[in-house]
């Protein structure tokens, strides 16, 4: 019996996790999948509840899991810059360390009857298919921090700090995962000014003598910012530190159109991972009908697939989600004056006819 610990979290989170429940039951159901899940709390709402934005218990469960469907964390109820205040988001931080969650993977594919929602042209657009691994237990997202004050001043630092092991482990399966696409691996980094990225160049290169057959190139990240909107076709996987990751993950989603298309799988050594869209928890619209459960139900397929193995039925799940866009419906996110406009629960249910018609 495989596990998911499915942690709905904050603002639309909950509405969006629930349908992609129901894909999950329906699996179960009518493909006797052997999956069983349980609920926790995280982010804001177990602020709320228990004064910390995870419980010790849920992160056991989380740890004992197969895999994590996350929803989402955070919004303005819980931001703060009071030093030592909880906040919603280090709950995920905790998360991916105590997992070992060091690979963030997300996809960006360009779905034909949405190329217009880019505010990209469509020939800049056409063809995009691009895969960002993003360093995700390093970095200066965990590096030490400190905000000092003092008499006539007050300061604060962040550390950029990355172990060997930490770049050398990504980058292998950066370069593992080009052979199984077009063979083009791009390494972004800030080499020209950060010590931490000149190690990080250092190892790209010498990992890159066993991986001949794949072609690399460096690249800043800023540089990296523009060619993504000037010519994103020029990319097929990418390579980075956890912050430029976070960053430039979010660009690459516009091209798509929408962040609510766009999904996510942070993987360890062995099969177990998160799983979550991109997107934040969209507080402004929580309860409106207006969320898109896409990239939710899309990061359930890329559960199936990478931590249970069950690629048949991440391939019926992808299918039908590009069926309901092709047939014309849309949630307010991309929709642009054309095609049916419907809420939360509509294209979730579009999306269950699609997957019951396939099976």
């Amino acid at each position: 019996m495989k596990k998911i610990m499915v942690l709905p979290g904050d603002g639309i989170g909950p509405e969006i996790v629930n349908e992609t429940l129901k894909v999950m039951d329906f699996f179960i159901e009518k493909s006797n999948l052997e999956i069983s899940y349980d609920f926790g709390d995280i982010g804001g709402i177990a602020i709320d509840k228990y004064g910390i934005p995870l419980k010790d218990e849920t992160l056991e469960m989380c740890k004992n899991s197969d895999a994590v469907l996350l929803g989402a964390v955070g919004g303005p109820k819980w931001e703060t810059t009071e030093p030592g205040k909880p906040r919603p988001e280090d709950a995920l931080l905790k998360v991916r360390k105590e997992m070992s969650l060091f690979a963030n993977l997300r996809p960006v594919k360009i779905y034909k009857s949405l190329i217009d929602s880019s505010t990209l042209k469509k020939e800049v657009i056409e063809g995009v298919d691009i895969l960002v691994l993003r360093e995700l237990t390093g970095g200066i997202y965990f590096g030490k921090r400190e905000r000092i004050i003092a008499d006539d001043d007050v300061f604060a630092y962040d550390t950029e700090l990355y172990h060997l092991y930490e770049i050398e482990r990504i980058v292998k399966l950066a370069f593992e995962t080009a052979r199984l696409r077009r063979k083009k691996v791009t390494s972004v980094d800030k080499a020209n000014i950060l010590e931490s990225s000149r190690l990080w160049r250092e190892t790209v290169n010498r990992i890159h003598k066993n991986y001949s057959d794949i072609e690399l190139n460096h690249m800043y990240v800023d540089n990296t910012s523009m060619q993504l909107i000037r010519n994103p076709k020029q990319f097929d996987v990418i390579v980075t530190s956890n912050m430029f990751g976070d960053i430039l993950s979010d660009e690459t989603a516009m091209i798509s159109g929408s962040i609510g298309l766009l999904p996510s799988a942070s993987l360890g050594d062995n099969n177990s991972g998160m799983y979550e869209p991109i997107h934040g928890s969209a507080p402004d619209i929580q309860g409106t009908g207006k969320a898109n459960p896409i990239a939710q139900i899309l990061s359930l397929a890329m559960l199936f697939r990478y931590s249970l193995g069950f690629k048949k039925e991440a391939d019926i799940i992808e299918i039908a989600v590009e069926k309901v866009l092709e047939k014309g419906y849309r949630t307010p996110d991309i929709y642009a004056a054309k095609g049916q406009l419907v809420n939360t629960k509509e294209i979730g249910g579009l999306i269950m006819d699609e997957i019951k018609e396939a099976i």
